[in-house]
Parts: C-alpha cells; sequence; structure tokens
C-alpha cells in the first residue's frame, strides 16, 4: 500500500529542510528550536516506520523505487530505493536522531539550533547514503556527511577538536576521493552509474583487486579497520555526546554497508583472494584493540576502542563466507555469518548510542571522563546505575541482550570455516567482560574518590525516556530477533547468490 509513495524522498529531505529551518528561525528562539527540530526527527521517525509496514520481508530485491534521470550529460540518476540490509539501518538512523534531539534539550547553551540543525541535516544524509542506488549520488551523500559531523565536532567539541576534526576530515576524505576514481571507471564498465548494474560486470581479477583496493580506502576509514582507526577514539573524546552518538551507532555502520553493497557483489573475485587480509586485520581489531580498551582511563575512549572491536567484528563475519565456502561448502553457514554480520551492526548501533548517552549522562554532572574521578555511583545515582550495567553487559555480549546475537552467530558460522577463526573470534567475548567489568567496578561500584560523587543526582524523567526506549529494544532483540532477521535474510540471501555465482 505505501510502495508507491515518495517515503524515501521524504525520509531525506524532510530533516534537510527541517534542519534549514531549525537553522533561520531558531537562532533568537531556542526553545522554539528545541520544539520544532523534535517535531521533525520524530515525524522522520515516523515515516521510516512506515517503510517498515510496507517492506515486503519475502521478496529479495529493491523496493519503495524511485528513479528520474538527475544530470543527462553524464547518465547519472536521482536513483533510491531499499532492501532488508538498508531499511533497518534507515530505521535506526532516524531513532538515534530522536535521541540526539531529546538529549541535548537541557544540556546544549550554546548555539542550540544551529546544533539540532547539524543533525537535522546529516540525518537526511545519511539516510541518503543507506537509500541511493545510484553510485555518484551515494558518492554525494558519502561526502556530503563530512561537513555536518566537521561542524558539530569543530563548534561543540572539547580543548583539543580541532585536532580531532581535522584528523577525521583528512582520513575519510583521502579514501572518499579512491573511490570516486573505481566509480567512474565502473561507468566506462558498464555504461551505467546504477549500483546494481555493476553487479553484472566479469571484471579481470586484477581489475578487481584495484576496484577492491580503491573500495577498502573509504570503507576500513569508516567501520574504522586497523590500522586506519586511529581518527575514532580522538573524535569521540574531543564530540558532545550527540556528536558520539551518531559517529557509533551510524557513522562507523556505512562502511561495513559499504563492503555488502560495493566491496563483495562488484568484486567477489579479489574479495575472495584477499580475504585474508580482511579476516586478519579484523582479527587484530578484536584481539588487540579489545585489549588497548582494557588499559583506557577515559570513559569515553574505552568505549570508542570497543566500538572498533565490535566493528571488527562485523568485517570478519562479511568475509569469513569465502572461508566457510571453502572449508565447509556450507551456503547455509555462510548466510547464518553475513546475518550475524548485519544483527551485530544494528545491535552495535543502540547499545553504543547508550553506552555513550550513559557518559554523557554522568559528564553532564560531574564534567569528567576519567574513570578514576568516579567510583560509587550506584549510591547516588541507583536508576542510573542499573541502565549503565545493562547497557555494559550488552556490550560484552551478555546472553538475553542483542550484543549476544550476533556474535553468537558469527562464532557458530566460524566453525564452520574452522576452528581457530572461531575461537580467536571468540576472545571479543572474553575481553568485552574484562573492560565492560572493569568499567562498572570503577565507576558505579568502586569506592567514592571525589567528593562530587557525593552530590549525583538519578536520572530526571527525559533521561529516563531515553534509557527505558534503548533498554527495551536491546532486550526485544537480545530475546526475539527473529523479525530483523525475516527482514534482512531474503536480500542477504540474494546477495550470497550473487557473490557465489561469479565466483
Amino acid at each position: 500500500m505505501l510502495q508507491g509513495w515518495p517515503l524515501l524522498s521524504l525520509l531525506v529531505w524532510l530533516p534537510i529542510a527541517g534542519g534549514l529551518g531549525v537553522l533561520a528561525t531558531g537562532r533568537d528562539n531556542a526553545e522554539g528550536a528545541r520544539w520544532i527540530a523534535l517535531a521533525i526527527a520524530g515525524v522522520v521517525l515516523l515515516l521510516s516506520f512506515g517503510l517498515w509496514m510496507g517492506f515486503e520481508a519475502g521478496f529479495a530485491g529493491m523496493q519503495f523505487v524511485e528513479r528520474t534521470r538527475w544530470i543527462d550529460a553524464f547518465g547519472i540518476d536521482y536513483y533510491l530505493g531499499v532492501d532488508g540490509i538498508s531499511m533497518p539501518l534507515i530505521i535506526l538512523t532516524a531513532f538515534s536522531t530522536v535521541l540526539v534531539v531529546v538529549a541535548a534539550w537541557e544540556v546544549v547553551r550554546y548555539k542550540p539550533a544551529q546544533y539540532l540543525a547539524a543533525f537535522l541535516i546529516m540525518e537526511g544524509i545519511m539516510i541518503g547514503v543507506f537509500a541511493a542506488l545510484d553510485a555518484i549520488l551515494f558518492y554525494v551523500f558519502f561526502e556530503a556527511m563530512l561537513i555536518p559531523m566537521f561542524l558539530i565536532i569543530g563548534i561543540w567539541g572539547g580543548p583539543n577538536r580541532i585536532y580531532a576534526t581535522l584528523k577525521f576530515f583528512l582520513y575519510t576524505f583521502l579514501g572518499s576521493v579512491i573511490m570516486l576514481v573505481a566509480l567512474i571507471y565502473l561507468r566506462t564498465q558498464a555504461g551505467s552509474f546504477a549500483i546494481l548494474d555493476l553487479y553484472g560486470l566479469n571484471l579481470p581479477l586484477g581489475v578487481q583487486t584495484m576496484v577492491f583496493l580503491a573500495f577498502l580506502a573509504a570503507f576500513a576509514v569508516k567501520v574504522p579497520m586497523f590500522p586506519v582507526h586511529t581518527w575514532l577514539p580522538d573524535a569521540h573524546v574531543e564530540a558532545p555526546t550527540g556528536g558520539s552518538v551518531i559517529l557509533a551507532a551510524i557513522t562507523l555502520k556505512i562502511g561495513g554497508y559499504g563492503f555488502l553493497r560495493f566491496s563483495l557483489p562488484i568484486a567477489p573475485e579479489a574479495s575472495m583472494a584477499l580475504d585474508w587480509l580482511i579476516i586478519g586485520l579484523s582479527l587484530i581489531a578484536v584481539v588487540y584493540v579489545g585489549l588497548v580498551a582494557m588499559v583506557q582511563d577515559d570513559l569515553k575512549k574505552l568505549i570508542a576502542y570497543s566500538s572498533i572491536a565490535h566493528m571488527g567484528f562485523v568485517t570478519f563475519a562479511f568475509f569469513l563466507i569465502f572461508r566457510i565456502i571453502a572449508g565447509s561448502g556450507s551456503e547455509d553457514a555462510a548466510l547464518l555469518a553475513l546475518e550475524g554480520g548485519m544483527i551485530q551492526m544494528i545491535s552495535h548501533g543502540f547499545i553504543s548510542a547508550a553506552m555513550f548517552l550513559s557518559v554523557g549522562v554522568l559528564y553532564d554532572r560531574m564534567h569528567t571522563r576519567q574513570i578514576a574521578d568516579y567510583g560509587g555511583v550506584a549510591n547516588r545515582m541507583p536508576i542510573f546505575a542499573g541502565f549503565f550495567v545493562l547497557f555494559a553487559m550488552a556490550n560484552a555480549g551478555l546472553p538475553g541482550t542483542s550484543g549476544f546475537v550476533g556474535e553468537f552467530m558469527i562464532i557458530l558460522a566460524g566453525f564452520q570455516a574452522g576452528f581457530w577463526y572461531a575461537a580467536i573470534a571468540a576472545l571479543t567475548l572474553i575481553l568485552g567482560a574484562a573492560y565492560s567489568l572493569w568499567m562498572i567496578k570503577r565507576v558505579v561500584y568502586g569506592e567514592v574518590s571525589n567528593e562530587a560523587v557525593d552530590a549525583l543526582v538519578d536520572i530526571n524523567r527525559r533521561e529516563l525516556a531515553l534509557m527505558l526506549s534503548l533498554a527495551a529494544i536491546v532486550l526485544a532483540l537480545g530475546v526475539y530477533p527473529a523479525p530483523l532477521i525475516a527482514v534482512m535474510e531474503p536480500s542477504l540471501s540474494k546477495l550470497l547468490e550473487i557473490v557465489l555465482l561469479t565466483l
């Protein structure tokens, strides 16, 4: 019923137009800007639910398709559509933006209208990334994301925000330029910029390798993969709470999405030939970066490094499919790995948002992120402490939470590739539990080391609403992930078929 509606265009352009409206009307009316921003973000979230309600779960192709010629001279189309891979990520984006707007309500006092406008504009751009089916349109949205995030960190960030912003911009921009060269080359071979048309190319292995490396340059930085991950902890530490939420919940997922949408189906032979590289770098991220997280003394840095480790689990799953096929030949196990990677991305989006919002709650009261400055928080903030422990344990993969489902599926699939793949990947459960429990002990249940802790006040109704919504989703996905799997499975199965067909 909803398939004929221009839902995707509304989802892309409504928040962008709304952000510009907030920017224009809210300079002298901060309270009005907050309400307008919340209304726009809420409408976008409702529209994203329309995607879910109108989505045909058993259909693997693109749905809600919109296509018209954009730049005739170069054959570039305004081409949008979603499948079971992109649709959940769009809903995650819309939900995360509502969280950011509500979280900033009483906290952001400096230029609140501009702050909220930047996030609304970024919301529309990120939805455009997930919905774009034209390679150049994808690239435009992919690059445009840098602008609002550059401003968010550069204006509302911490003392070293300029360094962090420039590092973030340079890392992500340089990789993207290399990807553009690959996209232009693929246009000369396919005669079209439509992403789905690029899947049918039968390129030689050498050419595929160059294309794959160009995509890797762009997507590895976004994930971020080891060793191009160093921009992320700096960006998280300096970013305001909302910036950290969007970085962790959405921006990192665009790297994983890019591997699924571009690297695997367009360069499958090169993906198989270089799977050792991605698997190796991913396992380094899982183990080494997990160990690095254990020695952090800054709450944001600890969570940032844990995000790198969790996203390493995702890229490991996506490229493990070739080892599974070569080892056991089980396409079901390969599909399980892809599904596990997708669920891990969605789950991490909610859990990382919850973790950074929790740190924001503490920072708003104490104005410090140093773990040593806390201790005994549960005595003064028992309700907050309960949520914080839940989210930290979900981050460690506690059964019954969403953090367990994806990791369990990936490890289970890993045994079909070989025992050691699964064993090394499973170390993330041990390391995750180690740094999460250490953090909980020092922050929530440790001895009071700062008199300011005695003055802490528990979460208010606004913060409680944020925590409850995230806790409900984390638990619901952990107990019953079947609806999400049902939406993703046909599209992932089709992707696997495309990849294996060309090998």
